[in-house]
């Protein structure tokens, strides 16, 4: 099978052949690439395998998902799309390479963080967490998808209190959406704009590693 999506693999440096490892998969945000979100989880690479997905749409120097009417108003059937070939994707990931299909992971900024979201919704326990930053979940996806109990799912939400892309009380609506869903949600603001800052990438770090059960 050929992916859908380039990418780019880290795998950790002292590898037990025998073994298979929890994974995080990173989906970056609109007009950006994965490089970018390599130095976010460059903290756990030693314990985790990294699969930084990229984008398959071409916007300006970087990539996107999929593309938008309006901000915060995806292209219904292109976003439909990626959730569906993104799933397919994961699943690629996990046979062709030693990762433990009970821990995987997506961890998501803006576009990112709505996808990790709607996957993780339309996934259920095939993930166990995900890390969502600075994004929301589209109303079309808690109405009109086919989704799966998430109850067993950890879920981090973060978001920026000044953020200007997509403000804080979207943050807040994301957060109470996910506490009806599940009992393993964290919620966290920071005083930042639409990006993630040292404490956020700090915080969501020791909660990956605690998750996963992982102690380097």
């Amino acid at each position: 099978m050929n992916p859908t999506y380039q990418y780019d693999i880290q795998l950790p440096s002292h590898m037990d052949p025998d073994k298979k490892y929890p994974t995080i998969f990173t989906l970056h945000g609109k007009g950006s690439n994965e490089k970018n979100m390599l130095g976010l989880v460059a903290p756990v690479s030693d314990d985790f395998i990294i699969v930084g997905i990229r984008g398959n749409l071409i916007l300006g120097a970087g990539f996107q998902y999929y593309e938008l009417k309006s901000l915060g108003n995806p292209i219904r059937e292109m976003f439909d799309q990626a959730v569906q070939q993104l799933e397919v994707f994961i699943h690629y990931a996990t046979e062709k390479y030693p990762i433990d299909a009970t821990k995987r992971y997506l961890l998501g900024f803006s576009q990112g963080a709505i996808l990790s979201m709607a996957l993780a919704l339309t996934m259920g326990n095939q993930l166990k967490g995900i890390v969502a930053l600075n994004g929301y979940v589209p109303d079309f996806v808690k109405i009109e998808y086919t989704l799966r109990s998430i109850h067993d799912v950890s879920v981090f939400v973060s978001h920026g209190e000044f953020d200007s892309v997509f403000p804080i009380r979207i943050g807040h609506e994301t957060a109470a959406y996910f506490e009806n869903q599940t009992s393993h949600l964290t919620f966290k603001t920071y005083p930042t704009d639409h990006g993630v800052s040292e404490e956020n990438q700090r915080d969501f770090v020791n909660w990956l590693k605690k998750d996963a059960g992982v102690h380097s």
